[in-house]
């Protein structure tokens, strides 16, 4: 069992909050040792150099992947701690990097991370480019893939706040899916390991945040990376790094990625994938999409076009400001009922507390 009271020391601390780019992370990557095996594997469809790293020396190889979508970056920083961890040099840490290896890149998608937007520079989701693979970034991934020729892959990403665990009021902090490999969603020795593998980290991961654990839509995409190398039989498991409560940095977020990450490598390393069902996969909630960061009850105070008892929805658009991402929010959805939508906050226009709340945010400005 992982001891969470370890956390803080393998955190890196220099590495904080949404915005995350190769400048920020430069320091810390080359603070490594040769053990590590950092080099430049290609360079993004702007020049800027794309890292990988190689450590360990077992015949149990990982290829995991971050920030395809340069504004996902909880993931990248758990990877982050991940290495620390290593770099440590515990007898687990010793343990598993004589029985695995990991090739890591830490940002796929370094003028995505820059912009801080999904995209690459030319405006490309590289994650529906699996299989034209018309970007540089895309052959970085591929070559690295066929070269190293992994046992497992873990295809790291970040979710919107919008999602929630099944029927619950529950955030979906994190969601695992094990990709499909075909339109009918059949099953496969490689897709069955990835569901194991899942299943080990939601068990490990419900002792910390019980009922915050949700599973991805498993819809079929070939140009989707994840399906693609589920094509290949090579089990392949999405991780999807969500909203915890008022987490908005996803600090908190990152230290259940690392656990998960710690988990699923753990899990990998002692065989123990069999102590693990797909039914244990299935039972997990899918995700659903029925939060909003904020939810305006009796909104009708300040909207006279509303029905009495009438909600409004808000969400923050996420906006890259003087190298700090900042939080607007926008008015998604108005005149649905209570408990029709769940809200991060919630905001009761007939309380006068919460209305001078909304005045002072500006937030009541947006409502017209």
């Amino acid at each position: 069992m992982l001891d969470h009271s370890q956390y803080s020391q393998v955190k890196v601390q220099d590495v904080v909050g949404r915005y995350v780019t190769n400048s920020h992370i430069n320091d810390f990557l080359n603070e490594l040792d040769n053990s590590f095996g950092l080099q430049t594997i290609g360079s993004s469809e702007n020049g800027l150099p794309i890292y990988g790293l190689t450590v360990g020396s077992g015949k149990k190889k990982i290829f995991m992947w971050s920030q395809m979508h340069g504004n996902e970056s909880t993931t990248t920083k758990a990877v982050l701690d991940l290495l620390n961890f290593f770099r440590m040099g515990s007898d687990e840490a010793k343990t598993i990097l004589n029985e695995c290896t990991l090739q890591i890149i830490p940002i796929l998608n370094p003028d995505g991370a820059q912009a801080y937007t999904r995209f690459n520079a030319n405006g490309v989701d590289l994650n529906r480019d699996a299989q034209k693979r018309t970007q540089k970034e895309s052959l970085v991934l591929r070559k690295t893939f066929k070269d190293f020729r992994p046992n497992f892959c873990f295809n790291l990403h970040d979710q919107r706040t919008i999602f929630n665990v099944g029927k619950n009021d529950k955030p979906a902090t994190v969601a695992f899916l094990a990709p499909a490999f075909d339109y009918d969603r059949n099953n496969s020795p490689s897709r069955k390991k990835s569901m194991q593998v899942i299943a080990a980290m939601n068990n490990a991961l419900q002792r910390i945040i019980p009922g915050q654990v949700a599973r991805f839509d498993d819809s079929f995409n070939p140009n989707c990376i994840g399906d693609a190398f589920q094509m290949e039989k090579t089990p392949t498991i999405l991780f999807e790094a969500g909203h915890y409560q008022e987490d908005y940095e996803r600090e908190k977020t990152r230290e259940f990625i690392y656990y998960a990450l710690r988990t699923a490598i753990k899990t990998i390393q002692e065989d123990s994938l069999s102590d693990y069902k797909v039914e244990d996969y299935i039972a997990i909630p899918e995700n659903k999409k029925l939060y909003f960061d904020i939810v305006l009850l009796n909104a009708s105070v300040i909207d006279k076009t509303l029905n009495k008892d009438e909600c409004i929805g808000v969400l923050y658009k996420e906006v890259l400001r003087d190298n700090k991402i900042v939080f607007e929010p926008k008015i998604e959805k108005k005149g649905f009922k209570p408990n029709s939508f769940f809200g991060h906050k919630m905001v009761d226009c007939l309380v006068s507390e919460d209305l001078n709340w909304l005045e002072t945010t500006k937030i009541i400005d947006l409502v017209s």
